[in-house]
């Protein structure tokens, strides 16, 4: 698997592609990301790269954090990352990773936090249906029963009720690449990701174009 970059999201538009067809397609702002630790089988018992994006300023972050960045002689960074890779030998510390490195990528995996949508019920969280909407029915939208009797005489745990809903960790597989440009950093990718514009996104490439 290669390296990750960490990125944001931009927000949604739609292009034409050459038979004249509506692609919707989502513009993300990928990198530059840097390397601020790698791990090795010897050290720590895997390989992995650890990456930083975006900075920030250096009152904003720890002394922890800042003596971490300084071992990459790195500027302080808002958001750390760690991808496993097969082999560390083509990374260096305080390397700079761009789009440039991932021209030749056709599809990726993309993980974010979902848009948070506050408290809901049964209908709204978990599909459920609703109850008689004639004259009479006190029973429209409510939970009905949620218990199992005298015996165990408790609500077992994991009962589908209502609660939060959204704003949890989200991973969409196998988007299709349409265009990167690496000058502007910027990826447009076809479909939807997780979240709303500005939240942060870890974008693995998967498949190459030339496999």
């Amino acid at each position: 698997m290669p390296l990750g970059m960490l990125g944001h999201k931009v927000g949604m538009t739609q292009i034409f592609d050459k038979s004249g067809d509506v692609i919707p397609v989502t513009v993300l702002q990928v990198g530059p990301c840097i390397v601020t630790q790698i791990k090795t089988v010897l050290t720590d018992g895997y390989n992995a790269v650890q990456v930083g994006y975006d900075n920030i300023a250096a009152q904003k972050l720890t002394k922890p954090e800042l003596g971490h960045l300084k071992k990459s002689s790195s500027l302080p960074l808002k958001y750390l990352h760690e991808y496993k890779v097969p082999d560390v030998d083509n990374f260096d510390l305080g390397q700079s990773i761009s789009m440039e490195t991932f021209v030749d990528f056709s599809t990726i995996t993309i993980t974010g936090k979902s848009i948070g949508k506050g408290f809901a019920g049964n209908q709204k969280r978990h599909n459920f249906g609703r109850g008689p909407m004639t004259h009479g029915s006190k029973n429209h939208r409510a939970p009905g029963s949620i218990g199992a009797g005298t015996t165990p005489g408790r609500v077992i745990p994991g009962k589908k009720m209502a609660g939060r809903l959204g704003g949890s960790k989200v991973t969409v597989k196998n988007l299709e690449i349409i265009k990167i440009d690496s000058k502007e950093n910027l990826l447009i990718v076809k479909g939807a990701v997780p979240g709303k514009p500005g939240n942060l996104l870890s974008i693995e490439f998967l498949k190459s174009k030339k496999d």
